[in-house]
């Protein structure tokens, strides 16, 4: 292999770190286009957990479709400056009862006036996410086809994408990811992982897995303007309400209820299930993040540079690539 000059390797990092930067601005980092944004119409109206199975469908549709994408983490997994301690999820990769790095989307309950509601939980895919726009390395990309993905081998593990997600979505797995090749006991923390609405299936045309295995049809997959649609269509017809339309400036995942979301996110504090721990949420009435957050310049001028620090890495990698051709 012809080895690679100087020039050539910054030019691959100038580039790399324009691709890098885009992930601020909502371009997809692949630089395609999909035919139009796709939102989801989950109605809870019509979704009853699976009754009698022991795994919802789309929980178990979700795990077969990523099985091979969870977290392969090396052990012993060691603590990193600053903190003391790290959140390994590989030895309890069953649970299904909240998100985790290895379930993606869980069937929340919440018991309203006597009834129960089966709410599926997984990433809303916002329109104006927080996450990808203060990501301080860039790792996280929004599509044109409405979904939010997160690059693991970008990724450092920080969790700045769940402090400032409304719904503390993304989970992390220690023990794996760019800190370790770099500073294993140093920052970080592993790998950020959460839904990602399928994205190669829908680049595909295809639906995304949860929607195709739910067997009551509570989930309904396609273009976001046909959705919307639905979504008040459906509101109506129930005499009900809708979540998810402008909740965080908008989103991609529209929950139909024949009660009130403050009843139900109610609900779902009084059942003590939010032990503060990751991956579980309520409901609540949310305003756009985006507005809320402190020191959002500061945020906006550190991503873009920790994005050059992570297009370097993506260079490297390319020109390691070539090197074992």
């Amino acid at each position: 292999m012809k080895p690679i000059s100087r020039r050539q390797f910054f030019k691959r990092t100038a580039i790399a770190s324009m691709v890098g930067v885009a992930a601020l601005t909502g371009v997809n980092k692949k630089g395609q286009a999909a035919s139009e944004p796709m939102a989801t119409v989950i109605d809870l109206t019509q979704c009853d957990g699976c009754k009698g199975e022991a795994i919802p469908r789309c929980v178990s549709a979700c795990k077969e479709k990523n099985q091979s994408r969870y977290p392969k983490p090396q052990k012993p997994i060691l603590d990193y400056w600053p903190r003391k301690g790290y959140e390994d999820w590989s030895d309890k990769q069953q649970v299904i009862n909240r998100l985790t790095p290895y379930n993606w989307i869980y069937v929340q309950k919440a018991a309203v006036n006597g009834n129960t509601v089966y709410i599926p939980r997984r990433c809303m895919h916002c329109e104006n996410p927080p996450c990808a726009k203060l990501c301080p390395f860039s790792a996280i990309s929004i599509h044109q086809d409405s979904s939010v993905t997160i690059d693991p081998e970008v990724c450092f593990g920080g969790a700045k994408c769940r402090d400032v997600c409304p719904w503390g979505v993304p989970s992390r797995q220690a023990g794996l990811g760019l800190y370790m090749k770099l500073a294993p006991t140093y920052g970080g923390g592993g790998v950020m992982y959460k839904c990602d609405m399928c994205h190669d299936l829908v680049e595909k045309g295809q639906q995304p897995a949860c929607v195709k295995a739910c067997p009551r049809q509570a989930m309904t997959f396609g273009p976001r303007s046909a959705m919307k649609k639905l979504a008040n269509e459906r509101k109506q017809a129930v005499n009900g309400y809708l979540y998810g339309l402008r909740e965080n400036g908008g989103t991609a995942t529209y929950y139909i209820s024949s009660v009130s979301f403050a009843e139900l996110d109610a609900a779902i504090q009084a059942t003590g299930e939010l032990d503060g721990k990751p991956g579980r949420s309520g409901v609540p009435s949310i305003a756009n993040k985006m507005d809320e957050l402190k020191n959002l310049s500061t945020a906006m001028l550190i991503a873009p540079v920790a994005g050059i620090f992570a297009a370097g890495w993506s260079a490297y990698r390319s020109i390691r690539r070539e090197e074992k051709e």
